[in-house]
């Protein structure tokens, strides 16, 4: 592979490769090792105050996600630290949590807001992916989720907080231009389909392209609120059932599963993705990186659960974390492969057979990452 600039200009033979040398090219030999794009996760909350270990213990005690989060807990607990949290200090945080996700051979990760719920602290959020792609070589992918959860102070108002999010949030989240794609969590105790349908539609309607948090805990409809919005993606999916597969399917909405956060719950139901592939859908894989649901930048432990807990070969979890997700960001032009045009990010893996990353859960096999041809691990 020969880099210019940052982009793969020639995929070929060592021995064609060799001919077209310049005298001043650096060579970098992997010595029979695995090079492979970088993998592009799809679904992240990387901005965050805080953690939520006191809620981990709870949950080894026996504690349900949904019950920790009626009695306080869960994401509104993450809303405190993350409100009094300063914008430095949320950027020095996320700062240290980049260098953890470039580790794991991750080079393009999607970046919700979302833990905020207030206007001035939503756009804190975006404001501090903004600067994280300023001032890292990740490339973050903005997306606003003020509909993540029912902030406290409007418990019982939930019309309150939905009109405070369409007339005040989304539009200066679009008149700043800090975001691509709205985001909810649609779901009963949070956001039911007709709320998350007018959220969407107002977003939809100011530009932002739509993705969904759906069908998590209760088959609530999500999946088919995606297809008939015309969603990029719809997300999580663990409940969703053929019906929900099928409007997916008819309207082109990608499914991006979340193993790590099944698994970090405790939970044993998983996405039917075998289903979803049969149906034709280009099946995402992804962490949902985030302190209380799913506290893993991995995506080699998601491809591990993606084999062993719900079957995808290898193959397939290779592309569900690369091709697939970087079309499912808009981005399948310029990374998610390694041809001719596109940017030179890729990871060199210490081992000889790509299916070995699946393979060794918990060891870390990347010996180095680059983007836009530099070698940033």
């Amino acid at each position: 592979m020969l880099i210019r600039d940052g982009i793969i200009s020639a995929v070929d033979s060592s021995h064609q490769i060799a001919r077209q040398l310049p005298d001043d090219c650096e060579i970098v030999e992997a010595g029979g090792r695995v090079a492979f794009p970088g993998f592009v996760d799809a679904h992240a909350h990387p901005v965050f105050g805080g953690n939520r270990v006191d809620e981990f213990e709870l949950r080894a005690r026996g504690a349900t996600y949904e019950e920790i989060a009626a009695s306080g807990g869960g994401i509104r607990s993450t809303v405190g630290q993350t409100r009094a949290a300063s914008e430095d200090e949320l950027l020095a945080q996320a700062q240290k949590r980049v260098s953890q996700i470039l580790r794991c051979g991750t080079t393009t990760m999607e970046a919700k807001s979302g833990y905020g719920l207030t206007t001035n602290d939503e756009l804190k959020l975006l404001r501090v992916i903004r600067r994280l792609n300023e001032t890292t070589p990740l490339e973050l992918v903005p997306t606003f989720l003020g509909a993540h959860a029912m902030p406290e102070e409007f418990n019982g108002r939930v019309s309150e907080y939905v009109d405070l999010v369409v007339e005040e949030m989304i539009p200066e989240v679009v008149r700043l231009d800090l975001a691509e794609y709205c985001d909810i969590f649609c779901e009963g105790g949070y956001f039911d389909v007709a709320t998350a349908g007018r959220i969407l539609r107002a977003a939809k309607a100011s530009g932002l392209q739509l993705r969904m948090h759906a069908d998590q805990l209760t088959n609530s409809g999500g999946a088919a609120l995606a297809a008939e919005l015309g969603a990029v993606t719809a997300d999580h999916l663990e409940q969703t059932e053929e019906e929900g597969i099928a409007a997916m399917r008819a309207a082109g909405v990608q499914p991006v599963l979340l193993p790590g956060s099944v698994y970090a719950l405790g939970k044993t139901r998983y996405p039917r993705a075998r289903a979803m592939i049969e149906a034709g859908l280009a099946v995402v894989l992804a962490t949902d990186f985030n302190p209380g649901s799913s506290p893993t930048p991995s995506i080699p432990m998601v491809l591990s659960l993606a084999a062993t807990q719900m079957k995808l070969t290898p193959a397939e979890g290779m592309s569900a974390t690369t091709i697939n997700a970087a079309y499912s960001l808009g981005r399948g032009h310029r990374v998610g492969s390694l041809e001719v045009g596109k940017l030179a990010n890729f990871c060199i893996f210490d081992c000889t057979d790509y299916r070995e990353i699946a393979y060794w859960f918990g060891i870390p096999l990347i010996e180095s990452v680059f983007i836009r041809g530099s070698r940033v691990v």
